[in-house]
């Protein structure tokens, strides 16, 4: 009987124990480390422009919450631990919530198990360079991302190829410079890897072949050189692979096995022909960018399988030979860049049955013949359609349909009319100096960050990342 009276006396003080702490943690009186509370007030001190974040916000988990704070609940000990910080534009106002002297402190290292660290516009006005010793073996961090900081300047860590648990890894238009390490290899979990908009140099390392998980690749407007490592064929996961804008040269690598690539973009380089065929695999490609490069030859037939390709871009690529008629059959299409190359023969007129096609650039090749288009296909694309700088192509204008000099190419009768009088005529003059909405009158420059083709590819990358 008297052990039973002691059991009871015992489950009731557990009972009012375990009572009392969910009453404090409902109250928001749970514990929380204190080094870790201040090192938390300590890394939003140096980057904020309120110099009374810690007296607004001395419990940040609970009772004084901030939008841009997370934590989670640990137990064995029961206590909070913060496990986001994010700090951006839309937190406090259209203007950057950071101070002028903003900086990344050290006291992130007393943020043991943050998880998402996430800084945007921040590092503005002065130059910041990143602490060598900033990101430190974080066992939980999954998620970084420090972009649109034009002040931050130094070079990528060594040091973050030791954060295994990373997913997410994005350091896009920054000011960082030198090469990128090869230690990234060590991200055995990385998903994404962002690091475009900078002024990176050196190759790309052979190690990033090694990141099996990875979705999305974007090194895009940098200064890397050097050829194109065959281990990225091996990132079977890929979707998107984005190199534009860079120093590459040599050829394409055997990508055929990058089965769920939805975006290829090579353009602005110095990549060189010929192509390989192994492209035909890529079933699920939709974006098939690779202008301005010196390619060569003819275009490729094996683009005629591609059948979900939705814009195919091969501007300024000194191709030559005909515009093969299998684009009619890709009925997904939206956009055709062909220009600037030294393509000839005619325009193939079943380009205008394809039903989603918005945008066509055969401007400045060497094309003739009368051109065959249907007239409401060429009413419907307007502008969007660029016929340029073809000498020997002409349109056989119907009355009251003007397009002749709409498409800024001559008609067909003004032509014989000219050839009957032995006019000498060059490349045409084009007198009103206006191209199609659509042309980018510098599509190698990555200074701007809101054009058309950037729109188009940051909506693919917000579906990818879902």
């Amino acid at each position: 009987m008297a052990s039973m009276s002691l059991l009871l006396v015992w489950f009731l003080l557990f009972a009012g124990e375990m009572m009392s702490m969910g009453n404090s943690f409902h109250k928001g009186h749970m514990i929380m480390e204190e080094e870790e509370l201040l090192g938390l007030f300590e890394v939003m001190g140096a980057l904020l422009e309120d110099p009374y974040w810690a007296q607004a916000h001395p419990q940040p988990c609970t009772d004084t919450p901030w939008p841009g704070v997370e934590c989670e609940v640990s137990s064995n000990p029961l206590m909070f631990h913060v496990t986001k910080i994010h700090i951006g534009p839309e937190l406090v106002s259209p203007l950057s919530p950071c101070k002028p002297s903003a900086h990344l402190s050290q006291s992130l290292l007393k943020l043991k198990y943050i998880k998402t660290l996430s800084i945007f516009n921040c590092f503005i006005t002065s130059p910041v360079t990143r602490p060598k010793t900033i990101f430190g073996p974080f066992s939980y961090l999954e998620h970084l991302a420090l972009e649109n900081n034009p002040s931050l300047f130094g070079e990528i860590p060594t040091s973050l190829g030791d954060i295994a648990s990373l997913r997410v890894l994005s350091l896009s238009q920054n000011s960082l410079q030198g090469n990128i390490p090869s230690q990234i290899g060590g991200l055995v979990s990385l998903e994404q890897l962002d690091l475009s908009y900078n002024n990176l140099s050196g190759q790309i390392p052979k190690e990033i072949g090694g990141l099996k998980s990875m979705t999305i690749l974007d090194l895009s407007c940098n200064a890397i050189e050097g050829i194109l490592p065959y281990s990225l064929g091996q990132l079977q996961l890929l979707q998107k692979l984005d190199l534009h804008s860079n120093k590459l040269r040599g050829t394409i690598p055997d990508i055929g096995n990058l089965k769920r690539l939805v975006l290829l973009d090579l353009s602005h380089n110095f990549i060189s022909g010929p192509i390989n065929e192994t492209f035909s695999s890529l079933e699920l490609l939709e974006y098939l960018l690779i202008d301005d490069n010196p390619i060569k030859g003819e275009i490729p037939h094996f683009i005629g399988k591609l059948r979900k390709l939705k814009s195919v871009s091969l501007s300024e690529c000194e191709l030559t030979g005909p515009i093969p008629y299998f684009f009619s059959t890709l009925k997904n299409l939206t956009a055709i860049s062909l220009g600037d190359n030294n393509l000839s023969g005619s325009v193939p007129p079943n380009l205008g049955s394809l039903p989603n096609l918005d945008q066509l650039n055969i401007s400045h090749n060497k094309l003739s013949g009368v051109l065959q288009l249907p007239y409401d296909f060429m009413q419907k694309l307007g502008r969007r359609l660029d016929l340029r700088g073809n000498n020997e192509l002409c349109i056989s204008d119907q009355p009251k349909m003007n397009l002749s000099s709409y498409l800024e190419i001559p008609s067909c009768l003004n032509m014989r009319q000219r050839n009957d009088n032995y006019f000498a005529g060059g490349p045409l003059e084009d007198h009103s100096g206006i191209k199609p909405s659509w042309y980018d009158s510098n599509p190698s420059s990555c200074s701007s960050w809101s054009n058309d083709l950037q729109v188009i590819l940051f909506t693919l990358v917000l579906n990818l990342v879902i």
